[in-house]
């Protein structure tokens, strides 16, 4: 997951450095009850986001890597959307965790609990092997952190270690799209700003990971607006035309290329549905029974 840059760019970038740190122990899928109870704890907010799907029936019963969008801060909708997977289809996704989450204490046990997996090479190629349904986002924490006006752009640059490693083992790629999160929240501050922009620059130069930009949500409170949530789920992708080319970075950037256009799709797709959606407003979203 998620979303990643720095603790996924094994399984996002063609040109990371190689990770010095071994793989660590893949946490075992939380009993069924116990992600039914973790599903439960979002419904309270689900009054508020509605999340509304569409292609979830496209996702493979048997593993697959979902790769797509990530939105501002990445946390606001993921969540949401692993929780859709589940009661939809019974189908627990594995997050990839930045190294950055490790490093702090409790969250990094929170994230464990909730399926997340350090995000190296290894550790996705033991999840493929086990055929789960993993998540990626190439764009990584450079697109959590996005700057003004920088709204559903997929951030990728020449990253494709994603797809090194689905055609390697032979793994489905289904494109998704996320849309809703990045209407929550307005940058007012980024990196582009006199003096804040210096410090920012010298912390990725430092830390390898990017600051995160200054938010305006409701009213002057960085809050996030409470915007109604839209999920895409395209055809899976298959690899096996591309037999054992994972090493050709012509074939990698190909498939990188092919996901990153359906991607594109979903996003425009779901910003379309947006807008003629009757149940966009709050309002009607909160007097609405549920579904």
């Amino acid at each position: 997951m998620s979303s990643s840059e720095r603790a996924a760019r094994g399984a996002g970038s063609g040109k990371a450095p190689e990770l010095t740190d071994p793989p660590a122990a893949i946490p075992e899928l939380p009993a069924d009850r116990w992600i039914d109870r973790l599903v439960l704890l979002l419904e309270p907010f689900n009054r508020v986001t509605r999340p509304r799907l569409y292609g979830v029936e496209h996702l493979p019963a048997e593993g697959s890597l979902l790769v797509g969008n990530h939105t501002i801060y990445g946390f606001l909708d993921l969540p949401f959307m692993m929780a859709e997977i589940w009661k939809h289809r019974r189908l627990a996704v594995r997050g990839l965790g930045e190294h950055a989450h490790y490093a702090v204490p409790i969250w990094r046990e929170l994230l464990t609990v909730g399926g997340m997996v350090r995000g190296t090479r290894d550790n996705v190629r033991a999840l493929m092997r086990e055929g789960q349904t993993i998540v990626v986002f190439p764009g990584g924490s450079r697109e959590v952190n996005k700057r003004r006006g920088q709204q559903y752009q997929l951030l990728w640059s020449e990253r494709i270690g994603f797809a090194r490693l689905a055609i390697e083992q032979g793994y489905p790629i289904v494109p998704f799209a996320a849309v809703g999160a990045d209407e929550m929240l307005d940058v007012i501050v980024d990196q582009n700003t006199p003096i804040y922009g210096h410090v920012a620059r010298l912390y990725e130069k430092l830390m390898w990971f990017p600051t995160p930009p200054v938010v305006r949500g409701v009213g002057p409170t960085p809050i996030p607006r409470p915007e109604r949530l839209y999920f895409w789920f395209g055809e899976p992708i298959g690899t096996a035309r591309f037999g054992s080319r994972f090493d050709d970075t012509s074939a990698a950037r190909a498939l990188r290329d092919e996901v990153k256009r359906a991607v594109l799709v979903g996003v425009q797709f779901l910003r379309d549905e947006r807008d003629k959606d009757p149940d966009r407003d709050l309002a009607k979203r909160l007097l609405r029974r549920p579904e």
